[in-house]
């Protein structure tokens, strides 16, 4: 059981890495009132730095109350009972309804046992940066959205590493971390097989993707799947200016795409799930009732959240793909 750990890249002091690893480790009940903590010699060694940091983090813990010093024995815990609060920053790229139901069932499965702050970069890379150089350090775990940011996987890893938990999407380059995440190639590639027997009567499938927020897993999945079964496809950038024909179906990332073309399909007196298709994707109670209901492709956002905080709660160190389902319903 490693009770002491130190991410040599962190831009936290070696010191502080090992007095938050022993609270942390107390925190979580691998260690008990009594125990002895690992030697000054051998996490010198074993990380290769001097045994003054070490001497220093451990005098630190003694003067805090929590361990005690035996001469020629070793250090012990003293006290269990230290005011130690656990605080976890949650970087998340925007507020929405999905976003939501993550967050509320996150905070509903800790049930006020750490501090919970939630921070958005919106998609900008150097806000992403901003916010985790800011918080380096003052946090016992940090749940970050990656989204498909460039050097996100970089900035991520400045972050002690065993306090770091991916979200929603993750890539090759985490591979390392635990994650709850969507797999958006197989979720979106395996919701249109099971669609296929009511897609058979359209002539073309269509995928509005603009690529900026939305994960490219799924753009890899369409097309895939269109070139697997032999179906005629396009994949266009934005839904402007653009005429829907008879026996298209569209596949829609963006609500506010989904929006455009019901707007144009009624201007062009067109019947949705008769004269075109649309699927959706992410599930919202809206899209239940609107046209006589959307179909859609969601993954379970409200289980994401209670999955990552059982996840954390348990110190558990796992990589777990969220299920997602196909919901078909009239505009198919």
């Amino acid at each position: 059981m490693k009770i002491v750990t130190i991410d040599m890249n962190s831009a936290i002091p070696k010191y502080k890495q090992i007095v938050l690893s022993v609270e942390v480790a107390i925190a979580e009940n691998r260690l008990q009132r009594g125990d002895k903590l690992p030697s000054v010699n051998k996490i010198s060694l074993e990380f290769s730095i001097s045994r003054d940091t070490v001497l220093l983090a451990y005098d630190e813990l003694k003067k805090r109350g929590i361990i005690y010093s035996i001469l020629g024995k070793g250090y012990y815990v003293k006290s269990v009972e230290f005011s130690f609060e656990q605080r976890y920053f949650l970087l998340f790229d925007e507020l929405n309804s999905f976003k939501e139901d993550i967050y509320t069932s996150f905070l509903e499965a800790i049930n006020n046992k750490a501090q919970i702050d939630i921070f958005f970069h919106h998609f900008n890379a150097n806000m992403f940066k901003k916010l985790v150089n800011e918080s380096n350090g003052s946090y016992s775990k940090y749940i970050v959205m990656p989204t498909n940011l460039i050097e996100a996987a970089a900035i991520i890893k400045t972050l002690p590493k065993h306090d770091v938990y991916v979200l929603d999407q993750t890539n090759s380059e985490l591979n390392d971390y635990p994650s709850v995440h969507q797999n958006f190639v197989k979720d979106m590639y395996n919701a249109l097989v099971e669609a296929k027997p009511l897609l058979n009567k359209y002539q073309k499938m269509v995928l509005i993707f603009p690529g900026f927020r939305e994960p490219l897993g799924m753009k890899i999945g369409f097309e895939k799947f269109c070139i697997d079964y032999s179906i005629p496809f396009e994949i266009s950038a934005e839904f402007t200016n653009r005429e829907i024909k008879d026996g298209e179906v569209y596949v829609i990332p963006d609500d506010r795409d989904l929006v455009r073309v019901i707007e144009q399909s009624k201007a062009q007196l067109l019947q949705l799930g008769t004269d075109f298709g649309i699927i959706s994707y992410n599930e919202t109670p809206l899209k239940k009732v609107v046209e006589n209901g959307i179909t859609t492709i969601s993954t379970d956002f409200k289980a994401m959240g209670k999955l990552l905080a059982n996840m954390i709660l348990e110190n558990k160190k796992e990589q777990i793909e969220n299920e997602n389902r196909l919901i078909l319903r009239g505009s198919l």
